[in-house]
């Protein structure tokens, strides 16, 4: 029998906030992240900003030596966690950790690593490249080093599809316990690309804003709107079945009640302009949660700030909606936190958590300028509160990756 899945934590590390309530808090009065990068020298490039994650500090959570060990994505994806962990009071001790397993994904891994060890073997030979390279590179690691750390000795996986990865791996880890393979999964997404590699590669595919004005840059769904803001972070949330929860008298925060997953088999890079791909995943993950279109009750959206993805996205939600998708706030939170690839699903998943916990949907900021061809309801530039019940995610990743979820909001007494 399939079995109820609910959310007992939630942790972030973003461009407005290391924790989860800092984060909520600036979502919602519409802080943007965005600023000039102070990562690298950015003289000789086009672009100049992004979304960082500011004052991070990683022996926070771990010591000096371990992080040293460690990209910058798995630090932050084991800050994350440590967080969500802790909200969820959940013993490991008394686990089953064979039950206890860790889906985290990343798009693009240890970029940060693999461009210094790049370095060294071209300026110095390959005897100086670190014995800790491949670990500290690979995708996977996100999720290996946070089993490792805490223990959990059950599936441990990582999806790849590039922007979709949090979301693939939120409804994967869902279907892990749903089907009973697990009874808790840590699952989400980390990512930190902000190198002078990867803004150089996204820059040349035209897929970055080359404003370089932090407060018209990432504008979701503008007629103005040019590229997206690359940003850094990571979201994790803790799943356990419902009983699971129940049983331990845990905090329950909200219930995943649907996910959907396709691939438009178009283009490398672009959405497929019908939206159909994108449609199916919705319609997929409705279908999954057993409820009528009509009972969404706010759509935190892709919504990138590219041409083509809002667009696209914008007649996917009326393929799926029609008429009614008029009266469904719809808002982009990458208008403040810049894209934060892999990642951005797991962090916009924590958005809609919050928003169903709070009754309360955060802004598009940035919104001036209207596009006749993206015309829904953006909660442009200030947050409104409403009474919701359902809240949908989506994510798009290039390759054609498209990925849904369904949160339901708790209700004491359920």
């Amino acid at each position: 029998m399939d079995r109820r899945v609910v959310i007992t934590g939630i942790g972030a590390v973003t461009p407005i906030g290391n924790d989860v309530s800092t984060f909520w808090n600036n979502s919602k009065n519409g802080v943007c992240g965005i600023d000039f990068i102070k990562g690298f020298d950015t003289t000789d490039y086009q672009v100049k900003i992004a979304g960082e994650v500011k004052n991070f500090d990683p022996t926070e959570v771990m010591d000096a030596k371990e992080a040293k060990r460690m990209d910058r994505f798995s630090q932050l994806a084991i800050a994350a966690t440590d967080e969500a962990l802790k909200m969820s009071k959940l013993d490991l001790d008394a686990e089953d950790r064979y039950r206890v397993g860790v889906i985290v994904g990343s798009g693009i891994g240890g970029f940060s690593t693999m461009g210094n060890e790049f370095e060294k073997l071209f300026s110095k030979g390959p005897k100086k490249v670190s014995p800790f390279f491949i670990p500290m590179s690979i995708i996977n690691l996100a999720s290996g080093n946070i089993a490792i750390k805490y223990g959990a000795k059950g599936i441990s996986n990582a999806s790849v599809t590039a922007c979709a990865t949090g979301t693939n791996s939120i409804g994967d880890a869902f279907r892990n316990i749903k089907h009973g393979y697990a009874d808790v999964m840590i699952t989400g997404g980390a990512e930190a690309p902000i190198t002078g590699m990867s803004v150089a590669g996204f820059t040349n595919l035209k897929a970055l804003n080359t404003s370089n004005d932090i407060n018209k840059a990432s504008i979701p769904f503008d007629k103005e709107r040019s590229g997206f803001v690359m940003g850094e972070g990571a979201g994790i949330l803790i799943l356990e079945s419902l009983e699971h929860a129940q049983s331990r008298g845990a905090t329950i925060l909200a219930e995943v009640v649907g996910y959907g997953s396709t691939c438009d088999a178009y283009h490398m890079t672009s959405p497929d302009p019908e939206g159909v791909g994108a449609a199916k995943a919705m319609e997929l993950a409705i279908k999954e949660a057993g409820i009528e279109n009509n009972e969404i009750s706010y759509i935190n959206a892709h919504g990138t700030s590219t041409p083509y993805n809002d667009k696209f996205e914008t007649i996917a939600i009326k393929k799926v909606f029609g008429d009614n998708a008029y009266n469904i706030p719809v808002s982009s939170t990458k208008s403040m936190t810049g894209h934060l690839l892999g990642a951005a699903g797991a962090v916009e998943s924590i958005v809609c958590i919050k928003a169903l916990e709070e009754g309360f949907i955060p802004p598009t900021i940035g919104y001036n300028t209207k596009d006749e061809e993206c015309d829904l309801d953006y909660v442009p530039n200030e947050g409104r509160s409403s009474e919701l019940k359902y809240a949908l995610s989506n994510s798009l990743g290039f390759g054609g990756h498209n990925a849904t979820l369904v949160f339901k909001k708790w209700e004491i007494g359920e």
